[in-house]
């Protein structure tokens, strides 16, 4: 084989490779059936070239083009504000319509147990320690008490962003053990979500046993619709993978749980966000007790109502959006 007869049979792919490359992610979305098969084609030729001794000048440029469209197919991708925006208006509350039953019986169930174990406590002030231990409904007292030294703040944090570190961190971790405990065929992703309402439902009961409500239910209702939300999702998305898990309807394991996935990573890539946003309106807004009530409570609706017609309406562009 001569390098003349080589570079002739070749260069028409090397071009087109090398146009993709040079506009990187925008030329590779038109191209993207495509471009994986030529690249390993051009990887061949770059061990041709090398093995048959050619002009240092051509290996030196599939070396290029190898290196460059390796980096495009299997480097790590930035994330963009145009896919974060793409995801937030249309990706995300789109995949929430698409699997609004069973994100309406998550809710069913928790805010279920939830408001029972509140009528429960408040009707039998001492079942909340059937629930939790007596040193944990001091601390929600010290937390809730307004004469306390932890008023609204957790304790070990002394300014506003740790206590957005401590906030990212606990709703992280809580989202993260109630979607990932779903791989016990989903049955952990609905106990989490199940002791998650047992134990808001018990901490609200005590607070107003105790007589604290006048601080609870403002600080609460800032973030709430963004935590709890988030939440409920993050079973739901454990559960969905739980039951493709054991559910296959006769595909393979691995087949079964990458449709799964498909449906499930929108919603907890969503629950994060949601987790984010909690987070700063807890350590910013939530635990501002000098603010007026009246503001405080006037915001926290606005922020339910805001995010429930969010996913009804975003991302709607026809009338079966």
């Amino acid at each position: 084989m001569t390098q003349q007869n080589f570079v002739k049979r070749r260069q028409e792919l090397w071009n087109k490779i090398e146009v993709v490359v040079n506009g990187e992610f925008k030329e590779i979305k038109t191209q993207a059936a495509w471009f994986p098969k030529a690249f390993r084609e051009l990887t061949q030729d770059l061990n041709t070239a090398r093995s048959h001794a050619f002009d240092p000048v051509l290996i030196e440029r599939l070396n290029r083009l190898v290196l460059e469209g390796n980096q495009l197919l299997y480097g790590q991708r930035s994330l963009s504000l145009g896919k974060l925006s793409d995801f937030i208006l249309k990706t995300f509350p789109c995949s929430i319509r698409a699997e609004w039953k069973g994100i309406a019986i998550a809710h069913l169930i928790f805010y279920g147990i939830a408001f029972f174990v509140i009528a429960l406590c408040l009707r039998f002030p001492d079942f909340v320690y059937e629930i939790m231990p007596e040193n944990q409904t001091a601390q929600i007292e010290a937390m809730y008490n307004p004469e306390s030294a932890h008023f609204l703040t957790p304790r070990n944090v002394s300014s506003d962003a740790d206590m957005f570190g401590f906030y990212i961190y606990n709703n992280i971790s809580i989202a993260f053990r109630t979607f990932a405990s779903g791989i016990l065929a989903g049955a952990g992703s609905l106990f989490m979500l199940s002791f998650n309402a047992l134990f808001l439902g018990a901490a609200a009961a005590h607070v107003i046993n105790k007589g604290f409500f006048q601080t609870f239910f403002p600080f609460i209702i800032g973030h709430g619709s963004f935590e709890l939300f988030a939440i409920i999702l993050s079973a739901h998305a454990g559960l969905i993978l739980g039951y493709r898990l054991f559910v296959t309807k006769g595909l393979t394991r691995q087949a079964s749980l990458r449709i799964a996935g498909k449906t499930a990573i929108p919603l907890i890539t969503g629950s994060a966000i949601l987790l984010v946003i909690a987070a700063v309106i807890e350590a910013f807004w939530s635990s501002k007790h000098q603010l007026p009530i009246e503001a405080r409570y006037i915001a926290g609706i606005a922020g339910w109502i805001f995010l429930y017609l969010y996913f009804i309406f975003m991302g709607r562009r026809n009338k079966n959006g």
